[in-house]
């Protein structure tokens, strides 16, 4: 068995010099809003700004421009939802490549479509990504292609390091660094970075309840595979780690973590509303791991924006899943007097309280109804919970039935 190559700080010194003229120095971004919710300094770094809209670009151009002559002659594979399918097959086109990107079903149509604009084919495959990178594997052998796998080689988390040095540059005084994580790559290459030059950095990987696949594997000493996995967060739903990565994670991450599919959808709301920034699922994690647990990481803290690649209509169900997990909008049945005049009343009483009425239903057939009422499902747009509180007690005190 050969052993797992080990990613030093130099090497991504080497892939930052390699990188020049291809990937852009992304933003670091104050974010006031987050810094009050965690009582101290909290700033974004902006890789959904990045070439291709993730940090991708970075891993990727590294691996491929190191192939050799004979290897790019027979033309690259790769495997991903999306995020690495971009990176790929820019870099591919950079250096005058042939690409092919194996993508699972259901992958989002707008990274589909910015792959092949890039210059790949692409093939579907599988329901997941570990499923897409087996027949990408099996195309390598079959053509010569060199698979350049999305996050289990020494060039792919050297170059997705660089991300780690831009960040001391940006933010010298940074005490937390929190990177949203599926095989590793990113947490590892940033985590090799920082520790060289401070180790007193804290590095805080951050996953998806639905595909987290390091905390058994750290307590098992070994990457361990998921039997399922059930995230939106596409650009981490990852079911194994790499090797490399792993080995990476294990010597210099400080904690992993995990948020909720709620947790995402409220991050990437007030991403939107507050930082004015659209982010993916997989992107917003690390902002929901300071929005869940504000008091937890130490400040200065970065929150890495990985990427920015959604899908409209995904955004547009994120963003109203996020609304309804902050209590923006508000689901109520109520019960009325089944007279003239009743709705009208009820609607009056909610526009009084500022609440927007979305869409409104009857109900007059239920064994909890009383001869002389109708049930009123409303959906109604509030400020938020404490408004929200506010409208149910305010219906309450007026003699309304209400059940949510």
């Amino acid at each position: 068995m050969s052993e797992i190559p080990t990613v030093t700080a130099a090497d991504v010194e080497s892939a930052r010099t390699m990188l020049e003229g291809v990937s852009i120095l992304t933003p670091m971004e104050e974010s006031r809003w987050l810094s009050q919710r965690a009582g101290g300094e909290v700033r974004l770094k902006c890789e959904n700004l990045q070439r291709t809209g993730s940090f991708k670009i970075r891993g990727a151009y590294v691996r491929i421009a190191r192939l050799t002559e004979e290897e790019r002659a027979h033309g690259v594979v790769a495997a991903s939802a999306g995020n690495h399918a971009q990176g790929v097959a820019l870099a591919a086109r950079l250096l005058g490549i042939k690409s092919t990107v194996f993508m699972p079903e259901g992958a989002p149509i707008p990274k589909e479509k910015a792959t092949r604009a890039y210059g790949a084919d692409v093939v579907f495959h599988g329901r997941y990504i570990d499923q897409a990178l087996i027949a990408a594997q099996e195309f390598a052998d079959r053509t010569g292609a060199v698979l350049i796998h999305p996050f289990d080689h020494e060039d792919i988390v050297a170059g997705q390091g660089t991300a780690g040095l831009e960040i001391l540059e940006q933010s010298p005084g940074v005490r937390t660094v929190l990177v949203p994580t599926g095989g590793g790559g990113l947490v590892a290459g940033i985590a090799t970075a920082i520790k060289a030059k401070r180790p007193d950095v804290r590095i805080v990987g951050v996953q998806a309840e639905g595909a987290s696949t390091f905390g058994a594997s750290l307590a098992k000493g070994a990457p361990v595979a998921l039997q399922s996995m059930q995230t939106m967060a596409d650009g981490i739903a990852v079911g194994c780690p790499g090797e490399v990565p792993f080995k990476a994670v294990q010597e210099y991450v400080d904690d992993i973590i995990t948020v909720s599919e709620e947790s995402m959808s409220r991050a990437l709301l007030s991403l939107v509303e507050r930082a004015k920034m659209v982010v993916e699922p997989a992107g917003a994690v690390a902002v929901a791991a300071v929005l869940d647990h504000p008091d937890a990481f130490e400040t200065p803290a970065v929150a890495v924006l990985s990427g920015g690649n959604i899908d409209p209509l995904l955004l547009g169900k994120v963003i109203r899943h996020g609304m309804a997990s902050a209590s923006r909008y508000l689901n109520l049945r109520v019960c009325i007097p089944d007279t003239p005049g009743g709705l009208a009343h009820l609607l009056t009483q909610l526009a009084e309280a500022q609440a927007n009425v979305l869409e409104v239903a009857h109900e007059r057939i239920s064994p909890s109804l009383l001869l002389d009422e109708v049930e009123v499902q409303v959906q109604v747009e509030t400020r938020g919970k404490e408004h929200a509180a506010t409208l149910l007690s305010m219906l309450r005190e007026r003699g309304y039935r209400v059940y949510e």
